[in-house]
């Protein structure tokens, strides 16, 4: 459609990397996205479904036999919890669409407290903030909205990254679940920086992934 070669489109595709116009991913490239961009629930389901459910299947591996782990509010999350049936275990939460599928296999289940953000159905704020103080963890999942070089682990709201810092805080392992997409994006506000967590990804571009292979632990699925 271009007439151009494959070898001048991929560097072409490069150069507006570097540029930070875009993001490569595999087979072609993303836009970016804006800082304050966050799509809602239902909006963040559907994609990229296939990615994140191989995602979840591996960080629900991490999980052990009578473990205490937190839960964030992500969709990638979510899709852990069919993975971890049978495993007696304890789960926190301040996600409100977890709860139906954690009382379907069972598992015992804390909310945080706090009140609602309506757009990513997350309990969030002050008593959202002293709930999670007053537990410790095994270990901890969340998502993110940004994985960058320069900037670490962003999020579009400070009121959530300061109960995803929390989480990390008071777990002895956390890890962060998050898919191609995600890699190359900055969001409004900070988590963690790159090194402080264990990243869990699929497959993409080599030369998009390598920079973060050297800043901090990454398992691709």
């Amino acid at each position: 459609m271009t007439k151009a070669s494959e070898s001048t489109i991929r560097r072409d595709l490069s150069e507006l990397e570097k540029q930070r116009k875009l993001i490569r991913v595999h087979g072609g490239a993303a836009s970016k996205q804006t800082i304050s961009q966050e799509l809602s629930i239902p909006e963040k389901t559907t994609k990229n479904l296939q990615e994140k459910r191989r995602i979840a299947a591996e960080a629900a591996k991490l999980v052990k036999q009578d473990e205490y782990i937190y839960l964030d509010a992500g969709t990638t999350t979510f899709e852990m919890i069919p993975y971890l049936k049978d495993k007696n275990i304890t789960v926190v939460t301040n996600g409100l669409t977890h709860l139906d599928a954690l009382s379907a296999q069972q598992i015992t289940t804390y909310l945080t407290g706090g009140y609602v953000k309506h757009k990513t159905k997350a309990l969030i704020g002050r008593g959202a903030l002293i709930g999670l103080q007053n537990y410790r963890f095994d270990k901890c999942f969340i998502g993110v909205n940004g994985i960058d070089l320069t900037y670490g682990l962003t999020t579009p709201d400070p009121e959530e990254a300061m109960i995803k810092q929390q989480a990390l805080h008071s777990a002895q392992h956390g890890y962060v679940l998050a898919d191609h997409t995600k890699f190359g994006q900055v969001s409004f506000s900070k988590i963690a920086e790159l090194e402080e967590t264990f990243l869990i990804t699929n497959k993409m571009d080599k030369q998009t992934l390598s920079p973060y292979q050297n800043k901090t632990n990454i398992k691709v699925v």
